[in-house]
């Protein structure tokens, strides 16, 4: 809820001590919620000002209570203004549970799917990889779009998370970004992987997601009639990065590479045996498997190709994995490949 904050000090006296002391309590209002707490202070009921919510005079025991009232003060200010800059809206409850410890306004969606994709960078080419990265970022950004225009917040709780949220950021990304399927699925399984993280560290007690099950599309693969690869080795495609995309594809069909393999491929892992041959030795990337792949002659050809284009040590200078994917489609309209 939004709504100005107010916060008032008073005393409790129906429970005043033999020494004319009473509690110190607090309220928390904001709009039409409201939250009391125990300021865990003392104050003498004859000097309580009750409309300033403090002590009157100069006493050691006034300035004591006023000095910790002033810094309660402060602390409710502090939280009230993170919780609605993180989310666009916040109750009195909130506000004094995170005042007393109760629940921490750091554990929300988006900053701690941020912290992860943080950590996920500083892991990259140790046991991670740029382009998973990438997409990581682009779930992020589509989620905190998402939260902005159906929920007008920069941020959400974890707590706040239930069914309906899934399904409609589900329905968001499938009608109204008119994403396909496996597309949707793509900023999904992170968003899933951000939950199970708040699972664990005991952010939430269970995933509200558990019963979700996305769409998956159908893929249907077929493969290249040699009269169609013919057709895509001898077509001129007129830009740099479109016939790079090209000789890469050709190159993975004349050797069985996948894409993270051909990226990773070091001159280091070019072997010229005693008869002449050029072999490929190195790790698959995602199984750790030696392989050993001969070269036939052009895929040779598309080594020489580009040696001149080389960065440090690697074979090719690879386009991202977006770039080859949006290349091969329009390669694929432009040779009427379906």
């Amino acid at each position: 809820m939004n709504g100005n904050l107010k916060v008032l000090f008073y005393l409790k006296k129906n429970q005043t001590k033999e020494n004319g002391s009473c509690s110190v309590m607090g309220r928390i209002t904001i709009g039409r919620t409201m939250a009391q707490f125990s300021a865990k202070l003392e104050a003498d009921a004859s000097k309580w000002n009750a409309k300033a919510g403090r002590m009157t005079g100069k006493s050691n025991q006034a300035l004591e209570v006023n000095r910790k009232i002033d810094t309660i003060n402060l602390s409710i200010n502090a939280y009230y203004k993170e919780i609605l800059t993180n989310r666009g809206k916040v109750t009195a409850e909130e506000v004094k549970n995170a005042f007393q410890g109760i629940a921490s306004v750091q554990e929300t969606l988006l900053k701690v799917f941020a912290e992860h994709n943080e950590t996920y960078r500083k892991r990259i080419g140790i046991d991670r990889e740029e382009v998973t990265h990438k997409r990581y970022c682009n779930a992020y950004r589509h989620l905190s779009e998402f939260l902005q225009k159906k929920y007008h917040v920069r941020d959400m709780s974890f707590k706040q998370l239930n069914f309906a949220f899934i399904e409609a950021y589900d329905f968001h990304l499938r009608v109204e970004l008119k994403m396909k399927p496996n597309t949707v699925l793509r900023n999904i399984v992170p968003l899933r992987k951000i939950i199970r993280i708040a699972v664990n560290k005991g952010y939430i007690p269970t995933d509200p997601f558990a019963e979700y099950k996305p769409v998956r599309g159908k893929s249907v693969h077929r493969s290249l009639t040699g009269k169609e690869l013919k057709t895509i080795m001898s077509t001129n495609f007129h830009t740099y990065f479109r016939n790079l995309t090209r000789d890469m594809f050709v190159f993975s069909s004349f050797t069985g590479m996948a894409y993270a393999d051909i990226k990773k491929l070091t001159v280091k892992e070019l072997v010229t045996t005693d008869d002449g041959n050029l072999w490929i030795v190195s790790a698959r990337k995602k199984t750790g498997t030696v392989s050993r792949i001969r070269l036939l002659d052009v895929a040779v050809q598309i080594i020489e190709k580009y040696k001149n284009d080389r960065t440090g040590d690697k074979v090719f200078p690879m386009p991202e994995y977006t770039t080859v994917d949006i290349n091969l489609k329009r390669i694929a309209e432009i040779c009427g490949i379906e």
